[in-house]
């Protein structure tokens, strides 16, 4: 006897993904997961991101491939553009994780989803980077998100699914970001 052929919806195996929500209930030290990302500055604005290893599943893992990312700022900011500049990646990063979180939730409830798409824009006052006014953040001040999507989903499960993002939760919510320096 074999068994059932698994269910794809929106791209997603929901059989797989029913086992794997299945296992970590069972094992719940099975979704502890540890993501990493190693920088080396180049020069001016332009530094260069690594992704390649991880911990989960109880388990240190490799992506197939090494993920390299450039970052640097546009002219106007004193770069020479080769890549993104980091703010843009913090869009980009919430983007991805929003679409995936929608995706995935959406098929594990039975709703089938044709296209997504998505912008995303944020404001920043530079005078909280450069130290001009100490009363104003360096950081974004607001981010807007706008989707489409096209599909059995109606715009308040929409809402409801993509902030069960894990970007948009750790940019909604603060953070503990512990930082160590080694002097060499």
């Amino acid at each position: 006897m074999t068994a059932p052929p698994d269910i794809t919806r929106n791209g997603v195996n929901v059989t797989k993904l029913a086992a794997t929500i299945r296992a970590i209930e069972q094992q719940p030290e099975l979704g502890q997961f540890k993501f990493r990302a190693r920088n080396r500055w180049d020069t001016g604005g332009h530094n260069v991101a690594t992704v390649d290893t991880f911990h989960g599943t109880c388990q240190e893992l490799e992506h197939k491939q090494p993920f390299v990312m450039h970052a640097d700022e546009p002219a106007v900011l004193l770069g020479e553009d080769h890549g993104a500049n980091p703010v843009e990646y913090v869009l980009a990063g919430l983007s991805g994780c929003m679409t995936t979180t929608l995706a995935y939730h959406a098929a594990g409830r039975g709703l089938n989803i044709e296209s997504i798409e998505s912008r995303f824009e944020g404001d920043i006052d530079l005078r909280g980077l450069l130290d001009i006014d100490p009363s104003v953040r360096p950081g974004y001040r607001e981010i807007r998100v706008k989707f489409k999507v096209k599909g059995d989903v109606d715009e308040q499960t929409v809402q409801e699914l993509v902030r069960k993002s894990p970007v948009y939760d750790t940019l909604a919510n603060p953070v503990r970001i512990k930082i160590e320096v080694e002097k060499v």
